[in-house]
């Protein structure tokens, strides 16, 4: 296998990091700068023609692209320890958290950061105002989160599992982008601060 990956902050290779890490899978990786546009080159596009890391290419030449499908397919191979859960109700629950990460939070902060952020301004389309209409949806995401927690250990029940990955990994970005949690989100904080003590946290 060979992971196309590129560092921080960008959050969807980091999310494969993490879950690799978690795992303990050792998985063999090529470094596609985004600052350079390499995911945008001619060979890259041959791999991924989104032009988007992160990337996996099987062993037998099988390309798969999405950071959550990366995982999944990295869960078949490797079942232990379960991060996308065991039993039906499980299973919901964490495509559930995962799915309301992505669309709830992920989807206002990727429009500040495209639509505001200084390393976005050559971007084709660019809408500041739009970008920053979108700062308030992303703090009304992160009290739902923060809501979500305050019952809970880890944000799909009692286990980490791959819906922490994302909201971490997404809680860092919007940190990066400018458009962090509020101050006064106690549980969310409380939640952060113990997946980033995680060893896979760092990967």
């Amino acid at each position: 296998m060979l992971f196309y990956d590129s560092p921080n902050p960008a959050p969807n290779p980091r999310r494969v990091r993490i879950f690799a890490a978690e795992k303990g899978i050792e998985l063999p990786s090529k470094e596609v700068s985004i600052i350079a546009r390499e995911q945008k080159s001619d060979a890259y596009l041959k791999i991924n023609p989104r032009g988007q890391t992160p990337s996996l290419e099987t062993d037998d030449g099988a390309v798969i692209t999405e950071s959550v499908a990366i995982c999944r397919y990295l869960e078949a191979l490797h079942p232990d320890p379960p991060l996308f859960g065991t039993t039906a109700l499980e299973i919901a629950q964490i495509d559930m958290w995962c799915r309301r990460v992505e669309m709830v939070l992920m989807a206002p902060v990727g429009a500040v950061w495209v639509h505001t952020h200084p390393y976005t301004a050559k971007i084709p389309g660019r809408m500041v105002e739009y970008g920053e209409a979108n700062r308030p949806r992303v703090e009304e995401a992160f009290r739902f989160f923060d809501t979500s927690l305050k019952d809970s250990e880890f944000l799909a029940g009692d286990q980490f599992s791959m819906a922490d990955i994302l909201l971490l990994t997404t809680m860092d970005f919007a940190a990066f982008v400018g458009c962090g949690a509020p101050q006064d989100c106690a549980a969310l904080a409380a939640w952060h601060e113990t997946v980033s003590a995680r060893p896979s946290a760092s990967a």
